[in-house]
């Protein structure tokens, strides 16, 4: 039996916790996908029959299946529960570019490659969708394109003497407000560039990541609106494209030491 558990969604990309209780040692009838897929093994093992060839997965080894692929499952373990990630072939090949080819269809999950998983769940959890999901989601896939991928990519191509200008035109398009400005995927393909190098450089030049410059820049908007009197604190998250009010709260506490509504205290008390 297999349940789901959706944890982000946004067009470009779901993250689903899956859980297995199947206990079958025969080989599944064959499964296909119209989407990118990268799983992760978080606890158990199985094993996945594709192109032929039988690879064993537990949680040192995740998969990349592809569109068209036929997949085969077997549990002769027991059961087990993944991270699915589904991508739509348009976020694919910004990320791994156009007409590559796989050199291996499963990579080790390193340490660092573990981190970066364990950092989208926790992003997911949060609830920060468009923001710390999407960045790290991003880094993710970047670091494992890498290891799957046969020759050059958009990920792995690094212009040091472009970076700087790079940077400079995402940080004038956040401050200004730009409509693109709203996310890492939008940005990105605003500048024309894969989202893995713009998250890379961004924190290169800047020493932080593009998620927590655009946070920081929320926040002084939210600090002169409270300062001159705003009274809805639900409007205002909205207006900054906040998820809600409590994503306002999360994000000034994080950033200040002191929610919206402390904030106001504070003015108020001069």
């Amino acid at each position: 039996m297999l349940s789901f558990v959706e944890l982000a969604r946004r067009p470009d990309f779901t993250v689903t916790a899956v859980t297995c209780r199947h206990d079958r040692p025969s080989w599944s009838e064959v499964e296909t996908s119209d989407r990118y897929h990268v799983v992760f093994v978080r606890r158990g093992r199985f094993r996945r029959r594709a192109g032929g060839c039988v690879a064993e997965l537990d949680p040192t080894m995740a998969y990349l299946a592809v569109p068209g692929d036929e997949e085969h499952f077997a549990h002769p373990d027991g059961g087990d529960v993944c991270t699915s990630i589904a991508l739509a072939p348009a976020l694919w090949r910004r990320l791994a570019g156009d007409g590559t080819d796989l050199a291996r269809s499963t990579v080790y999950v390193d340490p660092r490659l573990d981190l970066a998983h364990r950092r989208v769940l926790a992003a997911s959890r949060a609830g920060d969708v468009d923001d710390a999901v999407t960045e790290d989601l991003v880094g993710l896939l970047g670091a494992l394109v890498d290891g799957v991928v046969a020759g050059p990519t958009p990920t792995g191509t690094r212009r040091p003497d472009r970076d700087a200008d790079l940077v400079t035109s995402a940080r004038r398009a956040i401050v200004d407000g730009h409509p693109a400005a709203t996310g890492l995927l939008p940005l990105s393909g605003h500048l024309g560039v894969s989202p893995y190098r713009l998250s890379r450089a961004f924190r290169r030049e800047s020493g932080v990541s593009l998620t927590r410059y655009r946070n920081q820049v929320r926040v002084g908007r939210a600090l002169q609106r409270i300062e001159e009197g705003e009274s809805s604190l639900a409007a205002l998250a909205v207006d900054l494209g906040f998820a809600d009010q409590a994503h306002l709260s999360r994000t000034m506490r994080e950033h200040l030491g002191h929610t919206p509504a402390a904030v106001r205290r504070l003015f108020s008390s001069r």
